[in-house]
């Protein structure tokens, strides 16, 4: 068995190839090629819980899953918020390959995902972003915009200003021809925003609808659970509303199961799975004025893809360690 760590993960694992292992599962998860169960919540105390997300990619002839705690308290606290590992198995025989930390699997993956659907709902035009939060959601974020729209502005806001000053300072060093800067307030950071994407471990909205112009784009990722959301019913109701899977969001997506329940919007306010979109079944966005929203919530077969991608590259350029098991 080959076990790959963290460090090893950043390494293989560039952002443009792993949207396009993205877009790749995305579409296999649509056309049948990949098949996964809704994952398993345990809840903890203190509002964390720990997950269970397991899949099989018949392609790559991989089944597996992600073993993951979500601890959103975390933050400042000098632990990831999201913490845990893939296990990968060869579908043929059973054996186990290779374990291959998640921390930054899903640190890499969730933001290539949003690029994927950035790419297909977000004006091609698109040059401002605003990033509501400052961990490392952020600035994974801030690196896949950027590959995918031509980005020369990005305001940036989150609670903590200290934070806030570190990832526009980070930003400024990584990206100098591209102008940053920090927002006042969440709405000042997205008033003028062509995209943007919501990376908070916030419970409750922190972006209201009044404040997005028209023919923007948003990647709302924090939220994960039923009765958490990062964004007021009034932008959920004026958006096009697309999800990457719709039996996760009807049933763990706050941002959409909220405004659901009071009655805002109907259940068929989904339009479409971004794999549906890629595979040519359902249309994008509908018009230069459309608001358009991809609810992110994650899934196993993205994981699973992107550890399947950085096993071979280990084993090609012979990185991690082999132990007995």
């Amino acid at each position: 068995m080959l076990v790959i760590k963290s460090t090893e993960v950043q390494e293989l694992l560039a952002m443009p190839a792993c949207i396009e292992i993205m877009e790749a599962v995305l579409a296999d998860l649509v056309n049948g090629h990949a098949v996964q169960a809704l994952r398993s919540v345990v809840p903890l105390e203190g509002g964390n819980v720990m997950g269970l997300m397991p899949t099989y990619l018949k392609r790559d002839e991989k089944v597996g899953a992600k073993v993951i705690t979500v601890f959103p308290g975390n933050h400042g606290k000098g632990f990831p918020s999201h913490q845990g590992f893939v296990s990968l198995f060869n579908s043929t025989n059973g054996q186990l390959e290779a374990i291959v930390d998640g921390t930054r699997i899903t640190a890499i993956r969730t933001a290539a995902v949003s690029a994927a659907a950035t790419k297909l709902l977000a004006k091609p035009e698109a040059a401002t972003l605003a990033v509501i939060g400052t961990g490392e959601q952020a600035r994974t974020h801030i690196e896949a915009m950027l590959l995918v729209r031509p980005i020369t502005k990005i305001q940036v806001w989150g609670p903590n200003p200290a934070h806030a000053e570190r990832l526009r300072a980070e930003t400024v060093s990584r990206y100098p021809a591209v102008l940053v800067s920090i927002a006042s307030s969440a709405e000042e950071a997205v008033a003028d925003a062509d995209i943007i994407c919501t990376v908070t471990a916030s419970t409750t909205p922190i972006v209201q609808g009044a404040w997005i112009k028209a023919g923007a784009h948003v990647n709302a990722v924090g939220a994960c659970r039923a009765k958490d959301r990062e964004l007021d019913t009034a932008l959920v109701r004026r958006a096009e509303l697309f999800v990457d899977r719709t039996e996760s969001a009807v049933n763990e997506a706050g941002d959409y199961l909220i405004p659901l329940q009071e009655g805002a919007i109907s259940d068929d306010h989904i339009l479409a799975e971004i794999g549906e979109i890629l595979v040519g079944l359902k249309e994008g966005r509908r018009s230069a004025t459309s608001i358009t929203l991809f609810k992110s919530l994650g899934l196993a077969c993205e994981d699973l893809a992107a550890a399947t991608y950085i096993y071979k590259e280990a084993t090609r350029t012979n990185k991690g360690t082999h132990i007995d098991f």
